[in-house]
């Protein structure tokens, strides 16, 4: 049934009873509390650019909220305060055994060959379960496989390389990861239900597999070299990211590519003020700290890490305590590679040509100093450089013939010390800066004049082009995981095109260093941003590289949030990222008390040095970082100086920033739409939403609206440009909903009832499936009339009953069976007359049982009530009827 603003005007006016509601600010949840009066809540600018709350109540003048004007009891306040304190997060961390581990060989491979296991016990207080890595028994084509188990979470990894050497002068190394959808029980929704492209979170893992294991593979390996993983099964108890790295890292180790020693991951939270090892998905919804560290024994490869606004002390402790698990699993993995390594291959890479290193550097390290000293400009430099590198070769081939390769490796080896020695001994680099010091740096916001917010943000020959948007809930990016559905109301999206350094090439879908960059000034700008009852728009930030020399990703977190304060989004506090490098004489050595650490990188720096380590916060503590280094490790001593100078750096880019804009805008552009919050009864939502949608895309097109956004509990929100037609569509709404409204069933009478006999509980029934949502399965037990005049006796099979084990996405679970029926025994009714089915009684019956029973219990999922099935039931089944 269609509306029209005119056919319901009069009616709205006189006979509407608006529902608690607010505009900007959502009210509390499932709140059962009564207001005496109609009250409306709304966020406006003042006068000093902050948000003011102000409260309209009865159509009065809006004025500033000094207490709670709701009328309520002390014991309803004394159980708020009695709730709250039962809601705070108390960390709780089982003993375990010490760190230890054991290797056992068995021929138990098919065909009967050997089967080696490693078990590992980290010794970590909560991870009681041991990594447990087996070789010899799948994959067995590859140079090496192994599959990784912790808990219930099996990971299989494989490590192959061609037969033949390949003319290149770098390492040629692919990484693929997957995590398949029927590891949790599910299936791809795409059409084919097959798993497709990789997710950006794959993508995310996949380089975190790739940057601590490049640097360590034998310098001059030709081989086309693969890496691939797949999460096999997955518990839902901890992520498996970490034991991706650990796996892949652990393949490499076995077979023959020439891994100078094996590498492990760990990962370390913060969370009621302690480090944890490996920490829950659970406790990682209370953690200030989101940190993966892979290493060696001896020293740290690559960080990667997000934080809550900590302090540099705090994350030179967890990296020292992520690195004390890694170095337990490296010792661990020296072992298994005496028993079931191969050996390595180095007969097919080519030695260093005798002499040719020492001529290189007698005939060429005047002229190199003398352009390294001239503090030539990027394009100066590079074309200064390029001219000196085809003298170079064009002069050496005369010599050598047919040893390119090698000629240049030799020229790029000269480059990178002579470039250390300037700085080690002139404290300058070779565009004149000191060591400490930042690029010149200039802001400025609200560049573009339609958009929400924007800014540009130069550094040096490094910018970028920043634009925010805001949106209501329906702008969200959802992204299908293993793990469910996610939802991001926050996303920055990086774009790096090809003529920001010049050049042309392909412009497209974005790549993996497009993604990852994006991931990280994401992550840099999250923990600044306002809550979502705070500021209740979805935000969306894009970062256009227009000039590239170095660091565009921690420009991105600059220019990034200036475009928000442009926007008005209140954050907490403004945020900036810089880039450290890492100069050695020896660039294949640990780093020691010569590595020189330098600020705010260009490109050279990056190419010729051996850390990229990127830094952001605001002036009290770190955001986000991102270690990867391209020598043997990184020892803590030189990162502790290395985070101590990028504090320094970004302090001062901090107040070059401030120049622009000190604090956001205290008024939304006209661009944005405005939002409204209400809440309606759950099992109206159907009133709303109207057969096929229809009822809710005509409120939209009659009130000139951008969008009605209405969520699973009620809470409904409202988007558009005229704050008199969204107050007229939010009447609508409560017309719709209200008992006297004509939503619902209205005149055609109340919804016809199943009247055939009752099922007898405790027996088993075949069900034919009618409904299935995120809470469980509908199906009818027995049939209704055989004219259709009433309809079949019909139950909910709740998500908890389907099967033995927890299942974690219902349609997901029901469509991988492939069947329109369920054998499901009736369990009665429950206190809303509503029928009650189960699955996992019907299994039990047979005898079938959940995986790992005879281990340590598990800490038991939270389910919803059965009060909670019976509302959504009914919204369910009026939605279903209208």
């Amino acid at each position: 049934m269609r509306f029209s603003t005119s056919a319901v005007a009069a009616a709205l006016l006189a006979a509407l009873s608006a529902p608690q509601c607010s505009a900007f600010l959502a009210p509390k949840p499932l709140s059962t509390r009564k207001q005496s009066q109609q009250h409306q809540q709304h966020f406006l600018p003042t006068s000093n650019p902050k948000w003011q709350l102000l409260s309209t109540v009865n159509d009065e003048a809006p004025a500033p909220v000094v207490e709670a004007k709701e009328e309520e009891s002390e014991e309803v306040a004394a159980s708020d305060e009695e709730e709250e304190e039962s809601t705070e997060y108390k960390l709780v961390l089982e003993d375990v055994p010490p760190a230890s581990y054991e290797i056992t060989s068995s021929p138990t491979a098919p065909g009967g060959g050997d089967v080696h296991t490693l078990t590992i016990n980290l010794g970590a207080p909560g991870h009681p379960d041991p990594i447990v890595i087996e070789t010899g028994k799948i994959g067995r084509q590859a140079s090496a496989a192994v599959t990784l188990t912790r808990g219930e979470s099996v990971l299989y990894a494989t490590a192959s390389r061609d037969k033949d050497v390949r003319d290149l002068n770098f390492l040629p190394l692919s990484v693929e990861h997957q995590e398949r959808f029927s590891s949790a029980g599910l299936t791809s929704g795409a059409f084919n239900k097959r798993d497709g492209r990789p997710a950006e979170h794959e993508i995310l893992v996949c380089r975190l597999i790739d940057r601590p294991l490049r640097p360590l593979i034998a310098e001059g390996w030709r081989h086309e070299t693969q890496l691939l993983s797949w999460v096999l099964s997955y518990d839902g108890v901890r992520t498996c990211d970490p034991l991706a790295i650990t796996a892949s890292a652990t393949a490499l180790w076995l077979s023959d590519v020439p891994l100078i020693k094996p590498v492990a991951a760990s990962m370390v939270g913060y969370i009621d003020g302690q480090l944890v090892l490996n920490p829950t998905l659970e406790q990682m919804k209370h953690s200030r700290l989101n940190l993966t560290v892979a290493g060696t024994k001896d020293a740290v490869l690559m960080i990667e890490g997000a934080a809550d606004f900590l302090p540099e002390d705090l994350m030179i402790e967890a990296v020292t305590f992520g690195h004390n698990a890694i170095k337990t699993q490296c010792e661990a993995l020296e072992e298994l590679g005496k028993v079931a390594g191969k050996e390595k291959k180095y007969d097919t890479i080519k030695p260093p040509i005798e002499g040719l290193q020492e001529m290189v550097d007698e005939k060429y390290t005047a002229q190199l100093d003398e352009i390294y000293n001239s503090d030539l400009s990027k394009e100066d430099l590079s074309s200064a450089t390029s001219q000196f590198s085809e003298t170079v070769v064009t002069e050496m081939e005369e010599i050598f013939p047919e040893e390119k390769a090698s000629i240049k490796d030799a020229m790029k080896d000269l480059m990178c010390r002579r470039m250390f020695v300037k700085a080690k001994n002139e404290g300058t680099r070779i565009d004149g800066r000191k060591l400490d010091e930042v690029r010149v740096i200039e802001a400025e916001a609200g560049l573009l004049p339609r958009v929400h917010g924007s800014a540009l943000f130069t550094r040096g020959q490094t910018q970028v082009v920043a634009t925010a948007t805001l949106g209501d809930s329906g702008m969200r990016q959802k992204m299908d995981r293993i793990d469910g559905m996610v939802q991001k109301r926050f996303y920055l999206q990086y774009t790096f095109p090809p003529s920001c350094v010049g050049e042309t090439g392909r412009v497209g879908a974005p790549g993996r260093r497009e993604v990852g960059h994006g991931n990280l000034a994401e992550r840099a700008l999250i923990p600044a941003l306002p809550t979502e009852d705070e500021f209740p728009y979805t935000i969306r930030v894009e970062s256009l590289v227009t000039e590239s020399n170095g660091s565009s990703s921690m420009a991105s977190v600059c220019g990034g949030c200036l475009a928000l304060m442009d926007a008005g989004v209140p954050i907490s506090s403004p945020i900036a990222g810089i880039a450290m490098g890492m100069l050695l004489g020896d660039k294949g050595a640990v780093s020691d008390e010569n590595a020189v650490i330098v600020s705010d990188i260009t490109g050279t720096e990056d190419g010729l040095g051996t850390m990229d380590f990127k830094v952001a916060g605001n002036k009290e503590g770190i955001t986000t970082f991102q270690l990867d280094i391209k020598c043997e490790g990184l020892t803590l001593d030189t990162m502790k100086k290395a985070l101590e100078q990028a504090k320094a750096g970004r302090l001062h880019i901090l107040g070059e920033m401030d120049k622009a804009l000190t604090e956001a805008r205290g008024e939304l552009p006209a661009t944005v739409p405005k939002v409204i919050k209400l809440k309606i009864a759950e099992d109206s939502i159907g009133k709303v939403i109207g057969p096929g949608g229809k009822q809710i895309r005509a409120l939209i097109e009659d009130f000139e609206l951008t969008n009605i956004n209405v969520e699973e509990n009620g809470a409904v929100q409202v988007s558009g440009f005229d704050m008199k037609k969204m107050e007229e569509a939010k009447e609508m709404i409560t017309l719709l909903t209200s008992q006297m409204g004509g939503g619902g069933r209205g005149s055609r009478g109340p919804k016809p009832e199943y009247v055939g006999p009752e099922p007898e509980v405790g027996k088993v029934y075949t069900g034919k499936i009618t409904g299935i949502h995120n809470f469980g399965v509908f199906l009818e037990i027995l049939p209704g009339a055989e004219d259709g005049s009433t309809p079949g006796c019909e139950g909910l099979c709740h998500v908890s009953e389907l099967h033995v084990e927890r299942v974690r996405n219902t349609e997901g679970f029901i469509k991988s069976m492939n069947t329109e029926t369920l054998e499901v025994v009736y369990q009665g009714k429950n206190n809303k007359g509503k029928y009650q089915l189960s699955r996992k009684a019907v299994l039990e019956q047979k005898g079938v049982k959940a995986r790992g029973d005879s281990g340590p219990p598990r800490a038991a999922p939270q389910e919803m009530s059965k009060d909670e099935v019976s509302v959504i039931s009914q919204a369910i089944e009026n939605a279903i009827s209208d």
